[in-house]
C-alpha cells in the first residue's frame, strides 16, 4: 500500500478554470497538491484517488467524499469543502475517525442574494420571458402581465447568512417579508412564521435551506399546492429541497406562473419537461459565483487547510471530531 504522505492535499475538482491559486497556496506553505479532473469525478474514483495518494487533507468542490474515501487514507486531518453545503461528505464517517470536516460559509452571500433578486426582477418584469419572445420575432406589449415588487409578500425559507442578506435587499424594495426558520428571532420589518403559513400568504418563496435529510422534498406537490396561484418559487439552495417533477406539474398547471431554479435534483441534467416551460428561468449552479467570490473562496479554503496540517485551529469547523484529527 501506498505509505502516507503527510504532505499531500488531494483536490477532488474545481469549478474554474485552472488551480494555480490552490497549487500557489499550498505549496508555499510546504505542501503538495494533487488534483483530480475538473468536473466531479465520481465516489469511485475519489475513493480510488485517496487510495493512491493517502492525503492528508482532502478538498472538494462537488464531488463526494464517501465513507470509503475517508477511510482509504489513515492520516486524513481534514476534508474542507470548497463551499457551504456539506450535502457531499459523509460528515458522519469524518467524526468517527477524527477528521475535521469545514467550509466557507460566508464567501458568496452577496452573490447568492444578488442572484435571488435577479430572478424576482426578471419575473415581476418578464425580462425573461420577453426577451425570448422578442428574439423570436414577436413585439406585442399588450401581452404584458407584469409585477409591482413592492407590492408583493415573500417568502424565505430558511434564515442563515445568505437568507438575512437576502430579507435586507428584499426591505429595501418595501416588500412583506415572511420568514420559516427553526430558529425564529425578533427583527424589524420580517415577520417569522410556520412554513404552511408562509406558503399561503406569499407571492414570492425563496428557498435558503440546506440539505439535511429532513429537507428532501420540502418542496413538493402538497407544498406547492398550498401556495397562491401564480405564485415563483426560487431555489438557490440544493435541488434536492424541491421535488422537480412536482414544479414542472404545477408550471404546467399555472399554480407557479414562475421558477427560478439555480439548482436542480438532477443537474447536470435539465428534464426536457422543465426547459419546456415557459415561466421557468434556469441557471447552471452559478449563483455562488462572480470574479471576486470564486478568488475568496479558493483562498480561504486553502488557507484553512494549511492552517489544520500545521496543527492550528480552524476557522470554520462543521463537526466536532471523536477523537482530534
Amino acid at each position: 500500500m501506498t505509505q502516507f504522505r503527510q504532505d499531500t492535499v488531494l483536490l477532488t475538482d474545481f469549478a474554474w478554470p485552472d488551480i494555480e491559486l490552490e497549487r500557489g497556496i499550498i505549496a508555499a506553505a510546504g505542501f503538495r497538491l494533487v488534483a483530480g479532473p475538473s468536473s466531479p469525478a465520481s465516489a469511485e474514483t475519489i475513493e480510488a484517488l485517496a487510495r493512491e495518494h493517502q492525503p492528508a487533507a482532502i478538498m472538494t468542490c462537488w464531488a463526494q467524499v464517501s465513507s470509503a474515501a475517508i477511510a482509504s487514507s489513515p492520516g486524513l486531518k481534514i476534508v474542507a469543502r470548497m463551499g457551504v453545503g456539506l450535502d457531499n461528505i459523509a460528515v458522519a464517517s469524518a467524526t468517527e475517525r477524527g477528521v475535521l470536516v469545514t467550509n466557507v460559509p460566508d464567501y458568496c452571500v452577496e452573490e447568492v442574494s444578488d442572484h435571488v433578486m435577479g430572478m424576482l426582477l426578471a419575473w415581476t418584469r418578464g425580462i425573461v420571458s420577453f426577451d425570448r419572445d422578442v428574439r423570436s420575432g414577436n413585439w406585442n406589449p399588450a401581452s404584458a402581465q407584469l409585477r409591482r415588487l413592492s407590492a408583493l409578500t415573500c417568502g424565505i425559507i430558511g434564515y442563515g447568512r445568505i437568507g438575512r442578506r437576502t430579507a435586507a435587499k428584499l426591505k429595501a424594495f418595501g416588500v412583506r417579508l415572511l420568514v420559516s426558520d427553526p430558529h425564529p428571532q425578533a427583527e424589524d420589518g420580517i415577520t417569522f412564521t410556520d412554513l404552511d403559513t408562509l406558503l399561503a400568504q406569499s407571492d414570492a418563496v425563496i428557498v435558503h435551506a440546506p440539505l439535511v435529510p429532513s429537507t428532501r422534498h420540502l418542496i413538493n406537490r402538497e407544498r406547492i399546492a398550498r401556495m397562491k396561484q401564480g405564485a415563483m418559487l426560487v431555489n438557490v439552495s440544493r435541488g434536492g429541497i424541491v421535488d422537480t417533477d412536482a414544479v414542472i406539474a404545477a408550471l404546467q398547471s399555472g399554480q407557479l406562473s414562475g421558477a427560478g431554479l439555480d439548482v436542480l435534483e438532477s443537474e447536470p441534467d435539465v428534464p426536457a419537461a422543465l426547459a419546456d416551460q415557459p415561466g421557468a428561468i434556469i441557471t447552471p449552479h452559478v449563483a455562488f459565483s462572480s470574479d471576486v467570490s470564486l478568488i475568496e473562496l479558493r483562498r480561504r479554503a486553502c488557507e484553512e487547510v494549511v492552517r489544520v496540517l500545521r496543527g492550528e485551529n480552524a476557522h470554520f469547523p462543521c463537526n466536532k471530531p471523536t477523537v482530534p484529527a
